[in-house]
């Protein structure tokens, strides 16, 4: 996965610098096609200043393949039973599935750095912090976006923005089956090897505690990476509104 769109120059009425907070939105498990309509939704309230905070979705989606900008077909490999989404973000395939902790930033970059080499880099670190706490080794693969722990990946990114407001965000295997990853070549990198949060901790016997953890550890890498206050927040159900 990668990153996607243009950061743009736009400035928009109202604008002030605030506080840095991050509004925690645990939606729990969502369909993806109803998840991508909450984040454009939320994206373009920040843009337009109905959002005052910078917001943080944190959920899990049913079995899901979703092709970037720059993916190629013949890296889906087994596509059936499965739904395929072609959206915006960066990046190649990927999949999304129970167990998967995905989170979306709906953060407004000119509150932060406009800088979207430093936004990749700031989200591998709240991830890399979030799994340090949790005693999982884990670091960068120079030339692939992402974070990776004892050779395998675990982690994968893809982002888009506009007027440097940011959505899609990042895909953290905490319990995820593995062997969903065999119907793609994911992230279009050759030969790469997933990995999951319980098979580098051994915790498969508290998967439920273990994403608990998982949540609350990477919600504190966000705090720390990005210098920002974490709040728990809300949003509707149905048309995603905050």
């Amino acid at each position: 996965m990668g990153d996607g769109g243009d950061g743009g120059s736009g400035k928009r009425e109202g604008y002030g610098v605030s506080e840095r907070v991050l509004e925690i939105v645990q939606a729990g498990r969502v369909p993806y096609g109803k998840a991508l309509e909450w984040q454009r939704r939320l994206a373009q309230d920040r843009i337009d200043g109905r959002l005052p905070h910078d917001l943080l979705l944190l959920l899990e989606h049913p079995p899901v393949v979703t092709l970037g900008r720059n993916s190629h077909l013949e890296h889906v490999l087994r596509p059936e039973g499965v739904e395929v989404f072609e959206v915006e973000r960066g990046g190649d395939v990927t999949f999304h599935g129970p167990g998967q902790l995905v989170g979306y930033p709906i953060l407004d970059l000119r509150g932060h750095r406009q800088d979207l080499h430093w936004y990749l880099r700031t989200l591998e670190q709240a991830l890399l912090d979030g799994l340090a706490e949790l005693g999982i080794p884990a670091k960068r693969n120079p030339g692939h976006t992402g974070v990776w722990s004892r050779g395998r990946k675990i982690a994968s990114i893809g982002i888009h923005v506009k007027q440097w407001v940011t959505w899609h965000g990042f895909a953290l295997n905490v319990t995820t089956d593995l062997a969903f990853f065999d119907r793609i070549v994911p992230c279009g990198i050759p030969g790469v090897v997933m990995t999951s949060v319980a098979r580098e901790a051994g915790g498969e016997e508290r998967e439920a505690s273990l994403w608990d953890e998982t949540v609350a550890a990477v919600v504190r890498g966000f705090e720390s990476a990005f210098g920002v206050t974490a709040t728990q927040a809300s949003i509707d159900s149905e048309t995603g509104a905050r």
